[in-house]
This record gives C-alpha cells, sequence and structure tokens, in this order.
C-alpha cells in the first residue's frame, strides 16, 4: 500500500482552501465531480504539488476516502519502480512543457496496482500565472491487461507455428529420402499432413489448452477405423488422461504411422487381425509416467524390417525427443508391440 505522508503546515492550508477553490471555479469543480473520469487539481504554488481536489471517481479508482488524499503529494500513488521516463514527463507537464499522456503504474489502497494514462494540464489567474495543475485519469488497466494476454498468445502461437513448421519439413524430408516415386512422395507427405491436421482440430476445439487421451487416440485413427470398416478391430482401454498440446500433437502423428504400418505390413492387412491400444499411469523415483502400449495380434507373422523407414524413425526418434521419454518399438513374430513410457500429466491418477 502506497504510505501516507504525515501532511505538513502547508498541505494542511492547501487542504483547508478546498472550499474556496471550489468557489472560484464554480461550475467546471461541479462537473469535474460528477464526471465518471478520474480528476484532481493539485497547488501548483506549494512543493509536492499536493492534491486540493479529488473527484469520486479518482476515489472509487483508488480505493482511498477523501480525506486521505487531499493534501498528499501528486505522486504519493506511486508504485515502486515506476519507469524513470515516466517520471520525468509528469516533472516536465509540471513545469508547463507540451508533452503527451503517461502511462504511469499506480498502487491502490489496498496494495494492488492499476495503469493510467494522465493528463496534466495548467489552471491559470487572471495575471496568466499558473496557480493549480489539472490532472485527468484513464484506467488503463484491463487495456494492459488485454495486451498483456494477447502477447502471450501471439508468442504461444509462434511456438506452435514453428513446431509445426519443424514437423511439416521433417515429413517433407523424410518422404523424399525414402523413395523417388512422385506419387509415393505425394501420398505420404499427404496422409501425414492429415495426421497432423486432425490433431489440430482436437486441440482447437479445446482452445489449445490439452486434448483427452483417449479423444486423441479415436480422431488419429477415425481414418483407419470407421471410414475403412475397420472400427471394430481396435480394442481400446484407458481413461480421458488429459495431455498437453505438445503430447498430443506428437502421439497424434505417432498413431498414424503406427496404424499406417498395420495397414501395411500388419494386423490389418489380413481380415482377421485387431489392434488393441491401453496406457496407464504407474509411480516411479523420478515422478509418475504413463505407459502407452499397442499391441497387434492375429495379423500375418511378422518380421523385422530390413530398413527403418520414415514411420520408425517417427515413433523411435521423434516421440523419444518429444516426449521425453522411452519408446520400445518390437517386432514380434504375432504382431507388432510399442510401448511408450514418458512423465505423466499433472494429476493423472495411477492405475
Amino acid at each position: 500500500m502506497p504510505e501516507i505522508v504525515i501532511k505538513s503546515e502547508g498541505q494542511k492550508v492547501a487542504e483547508a482552501g478546498v472550499e474556496s477553490f471550489r468557489k472560484d471555479l464554480g461550475p467546471f469543480v461541479v462537473a469535474a465531480e460528477t464526471t465518471r473520469m478520474a480528476m484532481l487539481f493539485t497547488d501548483a504554488g506549494v512543493t509536492g504539488n499536493p492534491i486540493i481536489f479529488a473527484n469520486d471517481a479518482f476515489l472509487d479508482l483508488t480505493g482511498y476516502a477523501r480525506q486521505e488524499v487531499l493534501g498528499q503529494s501528486f505522486n504519493f500513488l506511486m508504485a515502486r519502480g515506476t519507469d524513470p521516463d515516466s517520471l520525468g514527463r509528469i516533472e516536465a507537464a509540471f513545469a508547463g512543457n507540451r508533452v503527451g499522456g503517461s502511462e504511469i503504474s499506480y498502487r491502490r489502497k489496498d496494495g494492488s496496482l492499476f495503469w493510467s494514462a494522465i493528463l496534466i494540464s495548467p489552471v491559470r489567474d487572471e495575471s496568466g500565472d499558473v496557480v493549480q495543475h489539472f490532472a485527468s485519469f484513464v484506467d488503463l488497466t484491463d487495456h494492459k491487461r488485454e495486451q498483456a494476454q494477447s502477447k502471450m498468445l501471439i508468442d504461444e502461437l509462434n511456438h506452435r507455428v514453428k513446431n509445426t513448421l519443424a514437423t511439416v519439413q521433417s515429413i517433407v524430408s523424410q518422404a523424399l529420402r525414402n523413395t523417388s516415386d512422385p506419387a509415393v512422395i505425394r501420398e505420404a507427405i499427404e496422409s501425414r499432413l492429415f495426421a497432423l491436421s486432425r490433431s489440430h482440430d482436437l486441440l482447437t476445439r479445446e482452445n489449445w489448452e490439452g486434448a483427452g487421451l483417449l479423444d486423441l487416440v479415436k480422431a488419429a485413427l477415425e481414418p483407419f477405423g470407421v471410414a475403412n470398416g475397420r472400427s471394430e478391430r481396435f480394442v481400446i482401454t484407458g481413461r480421458n488422461i488429459r495431455v498437453t498440446p505438445k503430447v498430443a500433437l506428437a502421439l497424434g502423428i505417432a498413431f498414424h504411422e503406427l496404424a499406417t504400418n498395420a495397414v501395411k505390413y500388419g494386423a490389418f492387412s489380413n481380415k482377421a487381425g485387431s489392434v488393441l491400444i491401453s496406457w496407464k499411469t504407474k509411480p516411479s523415483p523420478e515422478g509418475d509416467r504413463l505407459v502407452l502400449r499397442w499391441q497387434e495380434k492375429d495379423g500375418p507373422p511378422v518380421a523385422l524390417p530390413s530398413r527403418k523407414g520414415f514411420g520408425s524413425r517417427v515413433i523411435e526418434r521423434g516421440l523419444v525427443h518429444e516426449l521425453e521419454g522411452t519408446v520400445d518399438l518390437a517386432y514380434r513374430t504375432d504382431g507388432a508391440v510399442c510401448t511408450i513410457d514418458f512423465p505423466a500429466p499433472i494429476g493423472a491418477r495411477h492405475g
């Protein structure tokens, strides 16, 4: 809370002169008292420009009673660490130099901060001498809060765009590395961009605050399920644990790669195969972990690939980097099994 300075004799004299000040300026003071804009007058003849009038809007803005304000220095509301340049602009305004409004950080009586733009104008007597200063305050607190929110959103958007572009760059690079067939390259790029888009759509519906893991799995696998008559060949067990946007994007691509591999070589390359997808949290000395398992069964016999394709690299390298966890991709004869182990989201229960 700003410190209330004990009033000097000069300030007491200034306070005592409020009634005569009100009579001298008459209708103008009445208008200032009733306007919704915070306003005050200071005595130009006393050091520190003590306040000799403050309207109700100013008192509402600052939380002070009128008797706590009258006689105080104009700068008594200043918050610690106020920008020296702004203070200089205020001093210049009191000195009669024409300067634009300054945005200043103030403290209310309860200690809370607020931002205000101030405009200071001289009040002259019949001889042209400055006898008072008139100051008006425009509360910018909501505007500053919106600015900070907008900056945060823009920074977050920039971060997302950079991550997305990095993912797209990797998709294109790997697709070009694996083949020279234009049709195959196009299909590889388009399918993975669609997978990325589905994760983005899910996160957008959730205002990019995260996504439920069950919702994410269903969204990622929808093109491989209902659209292709395989919905009953997915068995998914696990609570709808919320994961961060970063985790959601990484897992969305990974599930697409696992399902694509299952269609080409695994459980979905015949009519009998199925995929079991499950996850649970478990405690560990370093903190709770989320263990996710993709297990194929009843597909054709599986053999270890002669070389790792794009999908395998995305799963084994990309997930490790993005999730800060471990990935075990095993090609068992009875079906591929992928186990993903990474730090559990905050608040996830065991089981």
